[in-house]
């Protein structure tokens, strides 16, 4: 019996034969969930907060702490809120209490003209032509990983991990040239620490206005103290590394620290840069770590989608940026595995002045949540919503509704390292692909939480076996 029999899924052998894999999800929550038990699931995971209705209805309206919230399914009323009057919603108290210690200032956080200066600012850093001059980079982490994955051929490996060093090795050396050999524990052990005890919200965190610190604030302020101590070295190193005057930038930490606002000439203060460079570390790390776990997962499941991706990399020699454009299916595999996993599982927004969203009216402080897990398996805008179906990204199909795919969010606000993270993860995913066939060893359905990102329950092991 193959794991994904002893699991409960199909993956058969031709898409036109098959009845498509439908990897395990958790259950939705009941209707008549208590208030007490919709608090004590939302600890665990918001996911386990959500009913029949989140994934059928166009719109759920309730109640948050005394305001009303709604969670939009409809691309119209998504497209209202992030792009026709996205400068009316900013984000939730709630979602600033938990990024902040780790991201300060940085892009991902700030508001109005802040974000306006960091957006213009850095954009030049992430063009598809500056992004292109990083991909050496990506592909030789990727090699060294595969050689040290060789050695342990046949042998139980926690793919997970492997994946987290592997991309932070990747956002190391992107970011400021050097490897992240003697600082990747460290920086792991930052992240593992602030997941586990500081990212997920307590009830004080919810109901308490922002400028009244609670607990758990006390715990992030002490956090950041290490945290941006820890930056501040990394960038200290790089510097002493030094550039020559005129050398073309070699990484991000050259372009962003010689970005200037194109409006106003403005560079980044020092405490500015190490805000953004921490963004761009955490950030870029994670969220590509985390969704190649989530395909390798998926591809061990499925062994002839697997095997159809191999083949297609194995015709190309992926080499560098031109390659990406040519494994389509590759792509197609990433995109439909950020569609059923989200790097970003969940949009909070809190509107400033009143509004009107799809008819209902919105007033100051009300809450509306965009939830692309709900979304991207929303019963009436996806067939077979809960299956793997790559093919659903590959013509003849036709792309997917803008304001109904939402990866890396949309309209201004849109992640700024959208491009970079996909390149990186089809090419990484291509060349392990063409490398190893991977089998799941764990036989214990891995189920997908929400903190911060769509991270798994835990780490199952795989078998990799040499092609």
């Amino acid at each position: 019996m193959s794991i994904a029999e002893a699991l409960g899924v199909e993956a058969l052998d031709a898409p036109a034969t098959r009845r498509p894999l439908v990897p395990p999800c958790p259950p939705r929550a009941p209707d008549n969930m208590t208030a007490f038990g919709r608090m004590s699931a939302m600890r665990e995971s918001p996911i386990n907060t959500w009913g029949r209705r989140a994934y059928e209805d166009d719109i759920v309206q309730g109640r948050f702490f005394g305001r009303s919230s709604f969670i939009l399914n409809t691309p119209d009323a998504i497209r209202h809120v992030l792009v026709d009057n996205y400068e009316n919603y900013t984000r939730t108290p709630v979602g600033i209490r938990v990024l902040r210690p780790m991201l300060g200032e940085g892009l991902l956080i700030a508001e109005g003209k802040a974000w306006k200066h960091q957006r213009r600012t850095l954009a030049p850093a992430f063009t598809p032509r500056a992004v292109s001059m990083l991909v050496p980079h990506m592909i030789a982490v990727t090699e060294e990983t595969i050689a040290k994955l060789t050695t342990n051929v046949g042998q139980p490996v926690d793919l997970r991990e492997i994946m987290q060093r592997m991309t932070l090795e990747i956002a190391g050396r992107t970011m400021f040239s050097f490897g992240m050999d003697r600082h990747g524990a460290a920086l792991r052990d930052f992240v593992m620490e602030y997941g586990a005890r500081l990212a997920r919200p307590h009830f004080l965190d919810l109901l308490l206005p922002l400028s009244w610190p609670t607990p758990q604030d006390f715990s992030r302020a002490r956090f950041r103290k290490r945290w941006t101590r820890f930056v501040a070295m990394l960038m200290a190193e790089r510097r002493a590394a030094g550039k020559k005057a005129d050398a073309p930038p070699r990484d991000l930490f050259d372009l962003m620290g010689a970005a200037c606002d194109p409006e106003t000439g403005n560079a980044f203060t020092d405490e500015q840069l190490g805000d953004e460079v921490a963004t761009m570390i955490l950030a870029g790390h994670e969220t590509t770590a985390t969704a190649l776990f989530w395909a390798l997962y998926l591809l061990a499941l499925d062994p002839a989608t697997q095997d159809e991706l191999a083949a297609e990399v194995n015709s190309i020699d992926a080499t560098g940026r031109s390659d990406v454009e040519r494994l389509k299916f590759t792509r197609a595999v990433i995109d439909e595995t950020m569609r059923l996993y989200p790097p970003a599982f969940l949009i909070a927004r809190a509107a400033s002045g009143a509004d009107t969203v799809a008819g209902l009216p919105v007033e100051p402080k009300d809450v509306i949540l965009i939830a692309p897990w709900l979304l991207h398996r929303h019963e009436k805008l996806w067939r077979d919503p809960n299956a793997f179906i790559p093919q659903r990204f590959m013509p003849p199909a036709p792309p997917p509704d803008r304001f109904a795919y939402l990866p890396f969010g949309v309209g201004a606000r849109i992640c700024i390292g959208a491009h970079f993270a996909l390149v990186e993860a089809t090419l990484a995913l291509a060349r392990i692909m063409a490398a190893f066939r991977v089998e799941l060893l764990d036989k214990t359905p891995v189920m997908p939480i929400g903190v911060v990102t769509t991270q798994p329950d835990r780490s199952p092991m795989f078998r990799i076996i040499r092609r």
